[in-house]
């Protein structure tokens, strides 16, 4: 079936550089004087105007000439493309506003990435230029010898190495050179590059325009003005913990972009550290927090969450990837009793979010926080649910999401074959599977892609895990189920399951939760359901930075052993 946001509709939009949006407002002049950005390990803070100034001399020294000791990104007749390698900080975030401004198009490049990851992400994007923290430059370098670009086009983000610019350097020269305007941009305007998680097959470069992400900023503007209709105004400034990697597009638009929309302090984190973070909340009254399931994980089971000060949280966000019910009931016994936790649904293809949870009492009397659900659809977002035969789907059936969005990504950077798979007739091919009820309230129900046959029967890894996690001892803090080698016919795929053992499991022992877990699965599915494939205890399950299961890495370990097993036979 075909829905539409019950959302008030987004008016018409400008072409526009959205710097102006996010630093040329004129409410923006009746902000208070708060520290907008606060760094966890030095102290150093920023408030609005200093962050706007910077982002200001950044840009001038990116657009003036070399003669006049700027930088000349994006000269006419040349194309740039540039990479930004870091971990979190306040630098980062001038970085992207000020190429923003300058229209200077960026790829956003996980500083974890091994070296064959780091090879795909330069090779695919073509940089021309790269941003890195000197930790990584070594690691940036040898890379960056192999494919061709000049160690004079690296620089340095967040520090300063002999023979290598520095941003701050650039900052530095530019503060006496004259201020420009930002460039005009078109809504078609390439902004960034963010890479997809690659949970199935190597990342893939999503393109995200001007025009995105100013729908996506008026997008959250609808949003919230539903919400302050429920929820009045505090008049305390909140307070967010940013660790989300600014290299991924909940992190990015969390911090960097809706920050700016209104009066916010941000902690930030270099990268996730729980012990840390488990300080920070207390000491500056962390009143935010965005999450992703594998950190609830982590915040739920630790050993000293209950002795933490967490009466300071007003509001747990989710994203990035499916919340299990079981953990949003055990985090809400840790957060205050009015405290809200909610969740949301989005991907990179379309920007940053396409479902968002309500509070009772929105859309005119219609919303509800509805437990279990995704949400609805975002302002200005269409959608279908369509069947494997390509079909329409019936309410409360389950089918792949389909979105169209002036939100949704223009397409992948130099993949045609993606592209036409996955952008269809103006719409969006999400991969993932829901059901919606007659209300207009999403259900997830698993990643298509995910989804095995087993017997000529679709089989849901989700179910599995949710079902072993269910278990009433308790026994496992984490769970994932794929599709191995071992069906009946060389190409059927028969589920695994691969658990972490709770303090319980372990006191129990291995053997004994494996036994326990079959028999329970046994009780509460159906046979062709069962993990035929097997039960494996490991010490975590491999996530990728932003929370989503990389399947592909624990099974590919498993396949090498089954083949060698096989070809002993």
């Amino acid at each position: 079936m075909y829905l539409k946001s019950l959302f008030p509709d987004i008016p018409p939009l400008q072409d526009v550089n959205v710097h102006n949006v996010f630093f040329n407002r004129p409410d923006q002049s009746q902000w208070p004087e708060v520290n907008i950005h606060i760094d966890i390990e030095t102290d150093r803070k920023r408030t609005f105007k200093e962050l706007k100034e910077r982002v200001n001399d950044a840009y001038t020294a990116f657009s003036s000439a070399l003669k006049d000791g700027g930088m000349d990104f994006g000269s006419e007749g040349t194309e740039e493309m540039v990479g930004i390698m870091s971990e979190n900080s306040s630098d980062y975030m001038v970085l992207i506003h000020a190429l923003m401004a300058n229209t200077t198009p960026f790829a956003l490049i996980s500083s974890y990435s091994t070296r064959f990851e780091l090879l795909h992400a330069f090779r695919l994007s073509k940089i021309t230029r790269l941003f890195v923290q000197p930790k990584y430059l070594s690691h940036a370098i040898s890379v960056a010898r192999e494919v061709g670009l000049s160690l004079t086009n690296i620089y340095i983000i967040g520090g300063h190495v002999k023979g290598h610019q520095s941003l701050s350097g650039m900052i530095e020269r530019a503060r006496s050179v004259p201020r420009v305007p930002a460039k005009p941009a078109k809504q078609s305007t390439l902004a960034y590059l963010v890479f997809s998680s690659g949970t199935s097959g190597l990342p893939k470069a999503v393109m995200i325009t001007h025009g995105n992400i100013l729908f996506s900023i008026h997008q959250s503007i609808v949003a919230g003005q539903a919400v302050a209709e429920v929820v009045p105004p505090s008049e305390e400034i909140p307070v967010s913990l940013a660790f989300l990697p600014l290299h991924h597009s909940y992190g990015l638009h969390a911090y960097c972009f809706r920050s700016l929309l209104s009066p916010h302090s941000y902690v930030i984190m270099p990268k996730w550290n729980i012990n840390a973070a488990l300080k920070a909340i207390p000491k500056y009254r962390i009143s935010n927090l965005a999450l992703i399931p594998s950190v609830f994980h982590q915040l739920v089971n630790h050993p000293q969450i209950s002795s933490v000060d967490l009466s300071s949280v007003k509001h747990v966000g989710s994203g990035a990837a499916y919340l299990p019910q079981q953990l949003v009931a055990k985090m809400k016994t840790f957060t205050p009793k009015d405290s809200t936790i909610t969740e949301g649904y989005g991907m990179s293809e379309c920007t940053i979010a396409a479902l968002t949870q309500v509070l009772d009492g929105m859309l005119g009397g219609r919303g509800k926080l509805l437990p279990g659900s995704t949400g609805v659809l975002l302002p200005g977002m269409e959608a279908r649910i369509v069947r494997d035969d390509g079909s329409e789907a019936n309410f409360n059936e389950v089918g792949e999401l389909w979105l169209r969005s002036p939100n949704v990504s223009p397409g992948y950077w130099n993949n045609e074959k993606a592209n036409k798979e996955t952008f269809v007739d103006g719409w969006l091919r999400t991969g993932d599977k829901f059901s919606v009820n007659e209300e207009g309230y999403f259900f997830f129900a698993d990643r298509a892609k995910d989804t095995l046959k087993v017997s000529g029967s679709q089989v849901s890894p989700l179910e599995i895990e949710e079902v072993l996690l269910a278990h009433p001892e308790k026994l496992i803090t984490d769970v994932t189920v794929a599709g191995v080698s071992g069906g009946r016919t060389s190409d059927e795929k028969v589920p695994r399951a691969w658990i972490v053992l709770s303090a319980a499991g372990k006191k129990k022992g291995a053997a004994a939760v494996i036994k326990k877990l079959d028999e329970w699965q046994k009780e509460n599915l159906s046979k062709y359901k069962w993990t035929r494939g097997g039960i494996e205890v490991v010490k975590e399950i491999p996530k990728s930075p932003t929370g989503k299961t990389l399947r592909r890495v624990l099974v590919d370990k498993y396949e090498r052993k089954f083949k060698k097993s096989q070809s002993k036979l």
